[in-house]
């Protein structure tokens, strides 16, 4: 069993397809299918299964993985004692939802690959309800989460920034007309929002369901996109954070309507297992991402107008 080996099944189990573990680690596809091949065969075991084109973790593959990032890590900490921190190198995975993804991500990225440009970043999009096992599962190092005030004994969750979520809808919607907003005023009207599952959809359910209002009518979606696209057409009601349509607001192609919820409060929070051994690497990380998200805190002083 070689180092090379492990290296390449954690990525693999991290990115769950050949071509981007390949893409990754700088091999061909065929040169990762050959790895995770050789290390099954010496184990004994099928460590993946191949469901069509949906790669998946067997169970023995997940056992397996635990014990990898365990010895992978330990690797981690005995290279940064006797290296430069200021030149890091190594892996690190990050996963998040798709909103934080395209609007809260990016920059936190630029930053930290400009100062540890030989470090390997890798990304994965995973649905918002699924982020915080990723880490008990050992498939990230560190997630991203849109979510109201977190509790858990197994994670340090640290809040980084507050977000609004607020109504859109189109300039031509009867309801962008009026100047303050009743409950009443939804009755009949099309919601656009998550699937039930979803952090914001329970929070938009409960607002709602504390003011009374429950003759309501959903189309349900699985991203941000699509429900503010929708909304631009005239759709419906979209239920989402401002960071999402801050382009189209300027432009007029969605409005905010005249309602908050007074007790909503969301935040991006960044987080990690708390019996994860911070790499310097990780620590980098987790410090770039407080530098940008607080600036964007301090420098977010304009909300969108109603």
């Amino acid at each position: 069993m070689e180092l090379r080996q492990l290296i390449t099944f954690r990525t693999v189990a991290s990115t769950l397809n050949f071509s981007r573990a390949a893409e990754a680690l700088n091999y061909v596809p065929s040169n990762i299918t050959m790895q995770i091949k050789a290390l099954e065969e010496e184990l004994g075991v099928r460590l993946f299964d191949r469901l069509g084109k949906q790669l998946v973790l067997t169970a023995s593959g997940e056992h397996f993985l635990t014990h990898v990032q365990s010895i992978l890590e330990k690797l981690d900490e005995a290279r940064s004692s006797v290296h430069n921190h200021d030149q890091l190198t190594g892996t690190i995975t990050i996963s998040a939802n798709e909103v934080l993804c395209a609007y809260r991500l990016p920059a936190v990225f630029q930053l930290f690959r400009s100062r540890h440009p030989g470090v390997r970043l890798i990304f994965r999009s995973v649905p918002n309800q699924e982020i915080k096992q990723t880490l008990f599962d050992g498939a990230a190092d560190i997630v991203f989460m849109l979510d109201e005030t977190i509790l858990s004994t197994g994670l340090i969750v640290e809040p980084l920034l507050e977000e609004t979520f607020r109504l859109f809808v189109a300039p031509d919607h009867p309801l962008a007309k009026l100047a303050v907003l009743q409950p009443i005023d939804f009755n009949q009207e099309v919601f656009l929002v998550n699937e039930k599952g979803c952090p914001y959809r329970t929070m938009f359910d409960r607002s709602f369901e504390k003011k009374g209002i429950d003759n309501l009518t959903y189309l349900e979606f699985q991203n941000a996109e699509a429900i503010k696209h929708c909304a631009i057409t005239g759709m419906g009601i979209a239920f989402l954070p401002e960071i999402t349509v801050e382009n189209e607001v300027k432009r007029g192609d969605l409005i905010a309507l005249p309602w908050q919820d007074p007790d909503l409060h969301v935040y991006t929070h960044m987080a990690w297992h708390k019996e994860k051994w911070l790499s310097p690497i990780i620590e980098s990380f987790i410090e770039a991402a407080r530098e940008v998200l607080a600036e964007k805190e301090n420098n977010y002083d304009n909300p969108l107008e109603t």
